[in-house]
């Protein structure tokens, strides 16, 4: 027996065999064998592309048996502070220096949530005398961060490196007048588009500028890269990256985040990161649960492999019937339609409710009206008999979407 037969449903239980649906239009076959991320919605089982799991720990046994073992031995209150006061143990500094050396860094700090992580680390890196230049398609938690700088911030066009370099021009005229430096924030990879951050060729900007770069890895830290170190392992620029952002809320599937740097850096982030100063210390049972992820991050390969192997099928699947995906050169799977929000509302009930196809969607204001973007995340535990079900219920969809099914059934459908 493999690990993925080991590996139970992610959400819902072991399942022995998907069963007939049927829902007004359509109806779809029954498909047997591998396990996949399901779940009960409503009383009916669905395959579900929303979950941050890319390699299947959240319910690795593993991981549940530490995890369970970490609270029974600790309780949830332990440890009882933060982490300059009462709140450090050697679980949380063994977990620091592995991380730190897995990433190619000095020194690393532990940070309670990834959103409130990055927040301050912004925070906590600039000050008036500074700029920060930024990519105009960056997460939430660096648009957060960037509003609390009270300095000039330039933003550029997404992995838009003439853009970059415009901004980097205009950065370095103020900084050359106030004294300060110049902070860069990009992503490794972004979270909706499924692009990579240009981090190389960022890197290369160094030669004409002086800046450091902040990178958010979120979803490329365990993901990308020869051993899953990151974006900066994939685009051989490691050294090169000065601040290193992860979190656990992906690839790990628990909470919290990490930050990883020099360790000047990480030492001055210590003492001046607010959030983390003023903030209970991350609890045992999670940090030793996150060892143990750690741990099978770095030694069962075949994860991160069987995770590609299911992207791979997905996206070539979907560009094979037709659907566009953007530019993804991750795992992050975007679908690209034209409709409105009615549409939009309508089908992805459709695909949940007669399909039992669970996935997100992201509308107008993130994305331009009369656009749809339905986001799929693979796992290292969704089964090629998930993307053959996946595919034929996209493919009815868009059939339908084409035909004007959801304009006429918009009340039916989506009511």
């Amino acid at each position: 027996m493999d690990i993925f037969d080991k590996i139970t449903r992610t959400m819902g239980g072991p399942l022995g065999q998907h069963q007939q649906w049927s829902h007004g239009y359509f109806s779809f076959p029954k498909l047997e064998g591998d396990i996949g991320p399901h779940m009960l919605f409503n009383g009916k089982e669905h395959v579900v592309w929303s979950l941050n799991n890319y390699l299947g720990l959240a319910d690795h046994p593993e991981v549940r048996e530490a995890d369970a073992q970490g609270a029974a031995d600790f309780g949830m209150a332990y440890p009882m502070g933060a982490r300059m006061m009462s709140g450090n143990s050697q679980h949380h500094e063994e977990l620091e220096q592995g991380l730190a050396k897995f990433v190619g860094k000095e020194s690393a700090y532990l940070l309670n949530y990834g959103y409130q992580g990055m927040v301050s680390i912004i925070d906590s890196m600039v000050d008036r005398n500074d700029v920060i230049v930024y990519d105009a398609e960056s997460h939430a938690c660096i648009i957060d961060g960037v509003r609390l700088h009270m300095g000039k911030r330039f933003v550029y066009q997404h992995n838009d490196m003439d853009s970059c370099e415009k901004q980097l021009e205009h950065a370095t005229r103020l900084v050359e007048q106030s004294g300060g430096g110049i902070l860069l924030i990009t992503e490794g990879v972004f979270g909706m588009s499924g692009a990579q951050g240009k981090l190389k060729e960022i890197n290369q900007l160094k030669k004409k500028y002086k800046f450091r770069m902040l990178v958010d890895d979120a979803h490329g830290f365990g993901t990308m890269g020869k051993t899953g170190a990151g974006t900066h392992e994939e685009q051989d620029c490691i050294n090169d990256t000065d601040i290193y952002f992860g979190t656990f809320a992906k690839s790990m599937a628990g909470i919290g985040a990490f930050v990883a740097a020099d360790k000047s850096v990480i030492d001055y982030l210590r003492y001046n990161m607010r959030s983390q100063i003023f903030a209970k210390s991350l609890p045992m049972p999670m940090v030793i649960g996150l060892k143990k992820r750690f741990e099978l991050l770095k030694s069962k390969p075949e994860l991160r492999t069987r995770l590609w192997e299911i992207a791979h099928a997905l996206q070539t699947g979907l560009k094979e019937r037709g659907f566009d995906i953007g530019v993804t050169n991750t795992m992050v799977t975007p679908v690209f339609l034209k409709g409105d929000l009615y549409e939009a509302t309508a089908l992805t009930r459709d695909l949940r409710e007669t399909y039992g196809v669970f996935c997100s969607i992201v509308i107008y204001p993130v994305i331009p009206k009369g656009l749809i973007l339905l986001r799929l995340i693979p796992t290292a535990v969704h089964s090629m008999q998930d993307v053959e079900h996946t595919l034929y219920a996209f493919s009815e969809m868009a059939e339908k979407l084409n035909a004007g099914y959801y304009k006429e059934n918009k009340m039916a459908v989506a009511g």
